[in-house]
């Protein structure tokens, strides 16, 4: 389980947010949502230890702070938004840096940590690319290499910032399916953000809506995609809809 309580994060001098309560349940899934620069992917790297921050970030009921960077990183896995990625290092390569936290300080990778690598590897149908450099993926094939990495931490959180983003809609929905089938086979937890809301409140159990800086909605998607919330936060014009399953769907209406 993840909770922040009254989080605040300054940049340089200004504020990016402020007083930010979330809470996913284990093996639940949230994503927060707001428009751009409303502060979303700055709370991922609050919740990560990567920003300094005000508040307490809780991790099954204990402070995140209290935990060494190696700890926190068999705890909770994140995939940042626009990760480096060397063009010239292998698949295999890549997702194994993902051990990272359990080899130790001036040693090799174990036969376990390969094996390990090489389970993810599989299990995200990428065991045929494993010798491929990453410079010769295609976008889709870039964002599932990089979970890989994220999953190969074996970490029961995971963050993930923006994980479709530049992505055409099949490869958007191929990895939000994915994540959802290893969340529920693995009992994962999952952060996320998404700017597609109506990607959000498919897949999402939760929502958590920052405007400003601030948290200024939270609860089920239904609940939070109204036409109202989004009109007002998003500057938008919409007609919002039940799909299926009654999750809402967000549509854009064109101005006269």
């Amino acid at each position: 389980m993840i909770e922040t309580r009254d989080l605040s994060v300054t940049l340089g001098e200004r504020e990016v947010l402020t007083g930010v309560g979330a809470r996913v349940e284990r093996g639940g899934w949230l994503a927060v949502i707001g428009p751009n620069g409303a502060g979303k992917s700055t709370l991922l790297r609050a919740v990560m230890g990567l920003v300094g921050h005000r508040g307490e970030v809780l991790i099954d009921g204990s402070s995140a702070g209290a935990l060494k960077p190696r700890e926190r990183a068999r705890l909770v896995a994140y995939a940042p938004q626009t990760p480096a990625l060397p063009p010239d290092m292998t698949v295999f390569d890549y997702a194994l840096l993902g051990r990272t936290p359990y080899i130790p300080y001036l040693g090799r990778e174990s036969r376990h940590d390969r094996d390990v690598t090489a389970s993810v590897l599989d299990r995200l149908d990428l065991d045929a690319f494993a010798g491929r450099r990453l410079g010769n993926l295609s976008g889709g094939e870039r964002q599932r290499v990089v979970l890989a990495r994220a999953l190969t931490q074996q970490a029961p959180v995971l963050l993930l910032d923006e994980p479709t983003t530049a992505l055409d809609l099949g490869h958007q929905q191929q990895v939000l399916e994915l994540v959802d089938r290893l969340r529920r086979a693995d009992g994962l937890t999952v952060l996320t953000t998404l700017h597609d809301l109506t990607l959000a409140g498919q897949y999402a159990d939760t929502l958590l809506l920052v405007a400003e800086g601030r948290a200024v909605a939270s609860g089920r998607p239904v609940e939070v995609l109204t036409e109202t919330l989004v009109g007002t936060h998003f500057g938008a014009h919409v007609k919002i809809e039940p799909g299926p399953g009654g999750r809402p769907v967000v549509h854009l209406v064109r101005g006269a």
